[in-house]
This record gives C-alpha cells, structure tokens and sequence, in this order.
C-alpha cells in the first residue's frame, strides 16, 4: 500500500497537535481509497480522554465525520494522533487499541523541529509503515 497526503490536510494535523499539546490530538482523515490511498482531508475529533497520554475519539465526531464524507463522495481512510514527547512511532499500547484493518493510522510526532508525521497500516497483527508522499 502507498499514500499520498495533502498539504492542507498535513498542515491541519501538525495545527491540531501544536494547539493540543501537551495532550495528544486525534481526528479522521478523509480521502479516497484506490491503489494509492489518497488523504484528502484532516477532520479534528474530541479527544475524550481524561490521560494527557492518551487518546479517545470522540464517538460522536466520528460518526459525524462518517456521514458527511459518504455525502461528499468520500470516504474515512484512516484516523491521525499526536505523539507530543515522542517519536511517530506507534506505541504498544496504539497496537493494542487498534482495530481496523483496512484504515490508515497517521501518527505525528512534535518531539521533533519540524514535527514529524508516519503513516501505517495495520496487517497481521503489526503496524507496517506506508511510503507516503505530500502533495503540495
């Protein structure tokens, strides 16, 4: 698998994670799905959590998120969190929580100037790094 990653919707992750740390941020990201997932969009989400640590998806948002993308001929391809402290590598306890096989996992990291993001998808049980290019 391959993506590609808008330049708005890069720029939207790293302003949601700069405007939520120290707690991690989470959010949807809309697109299309094809041969090369196409990351379109970066939709912010209410992080439910009460750990900084942490993150819970507001169920509320998400399904929100859901509907008005298949309205606009979209689709949910995946869902972004922040890494404040630490690099954007998955964590065991992002392994642990993950549940869709099929969606891309974006992970960015602000530990690091310019912050970094890492796209990964989740296959036998692991997190695999999805080469990614931004398009400007």
């Amino acid at each position: 698998m391959r993506a590609t990653l808008s330049r708005p919707a890069f720029d939207g992750i790293v302003e949601h994670a700069r405007r939520e740390q120290p707690r991690e941020c989470c959010g949807l990201l809309v697109g299309h799905t094809a041969a090369v997932v196409q990351i379109l969009e970066a939709v912010p989400a209410r992080n439910l959590a009460e750990d900084p640590n942490r993150f819970f998806l507001d169920p509320v948002d998400h399904i929100r998120t859901r509907r008005e993308a298949r309205n606009r001929g979209l689709d949910v391809v995946g869902y972004y969190h922040s890494h404040p402290h630490s690099p954007a590598r998955p964590s065991a306890r992002d392994l642990a929580e993950a549940t869709y096989v099929d969606a891309l996992y974006l992970i960015v990291s602000l530990a690091t100037t310019p912050a970094l993001v890492c796209v990964y998808e989740l296959a036998d049980g692991a997190f695999i790094e999805v080469p990614t290019q931004l398009d400007e």
